[in-house]
């Protein structure tokens, strides 16, 4: 029996979800999907639907209990001193390789993986070295990421190392809302109907991706082109280079994708967001240079208050410190 998939055509009202994880189809070294977004948000559906456009179509799941030998594998070191030769036992990393490999709570994985997992989604290899015996493998995958913000919230240094990030929000449309609701029963009740009515775009979006890839080394950026991407990625206050870089690709892999002859300034404009929406420092944390410099300027130095010693207190970050829980935690 046929396992159908909800198409990736079908989804309703998800535009930039659509366009962040299709980017990431295109080119998998920007670094994998981060999605954020309450419950029953279409999250593990869209996923879903991406892998089926991939040329393998697989889509694997790591757990939240999964041990480091489950995600990158292991090696036989007997094996290796009895015969000389290395036996390697393929991990999740490997199985995901030219699919999808998709973290439901994300946020609830030890760091330790997340450091893994995003290393190996960005590098394209895996290297697994044990006792002073190596194995390295591809493991060429989309990586998406999802995740609750009343469950717990990702380190910053995580934060910034997706590649790409969208917020889902609840529908309130009354007419968006009746039409997610339609798509989904009619799925349900006839999945084969369904999905043949979809299967024309289907096609095209797949279509779409092998070729986008094609083209995607034979596209270059001009000087306007980083110009651009360094404005943005400055008035966002974003730490290091990394958003630059990201948003250059991204750009790179939406021309591609529309066939352009070359990547322009509005290519830049249409992923910038997707790009800094988790990297963004507008509102920065209590002690942080930038923030203190700000708040020094806006602080009355002659006053009477200063002169008898007072000093206002420092605005409290709420949002970094609610919602606290240990990272490997599950829901119960």
């Amino acid at each position: 029996m046929n396992e159908f998939i909800f198409p990736f055509a079908a989804l309703v009202a998800q535009e930039p979800l659509q366009q962040a994880l299709l980017l990431a189809a295109v080119d998998p070294a920007l670094g994998g999907v981060l999605v954020s977004g309450p419950r029953g948000t279409a999250k593990s559906t869209a996923a879903r639907a991406l892998a089926a456009l991939l040329p393998e179509g697989q889509f694997v799941t790591l757990p939240l209990g999964a041990s480091e030998e489950q995600l990158i594998g292991s090696l036989d070191i007997e094996a290796v001193l009895r015969d000389g030769g290395v036996r390697f036992s393929p991990g999740l990393l490997a199985k995901a390789h030219q699919g999808v490999l998709y973290v439901d709570e994300v946020n609830l994985l030890p760091n330790p993986l997340v450091d893994q997992l995003l290393d190996v989604a960005a590098s394209g290899v895996n290297v697994i070295e044990r006792d002073g015996v190596s194995h390295r493998h591809e493991a060429r995958f989309v990586l998406i990421g999802t995740m609750n913000p009343e469950e717990g919230e990702l380190r910053p240094q995580l934060l910034d190392r997706f590649g790409l990030a969208v917020s889902l929000r609840n529908c309130f449309d009354v007419e968006t809302r009746q039409e997610i609701v339609k798509a989904r029963l009619a799925f349900d009740t006839g999945p084969d109907s369904f999905c043949s009515r979809f299967a024309g775009q289907q096609g095209a979006l797949a279509l779409k991706i092998r070729q986008a890839r094609a083209r995607l080394q034979a596209l270059e950026f001009d000087d306007a082109i980083h110009a651009r991407v360094s404005e943005l990625c400055i008035e966002a206050h974003v730490d290091g280079l990394r958003a630059d870089l990201v948003m250059l690709r991204a750009a790179r892999a939406l021309a591609a994708s529309e066939e352009a002859s070359a990547v322009n300034v509005e290519h830049v404009e249409r992923v910038a967001e997707s790009v800094l929406l988790h990297r963004r420092k507008e509102g920065r944390a209590p002690g942080d240079q930038g923030a203190a410099e700000a708040r020094a300027q806006q602080r009355p130095q002659d006053t009477d208050e200063a002169s008898h010693g007072y000093m206002p207190p420092e605005p409290v970050d709420i949002t970094a410190v609610k919602n606290v829980r240990p990272l490997a935690a599950k829901k119960s």
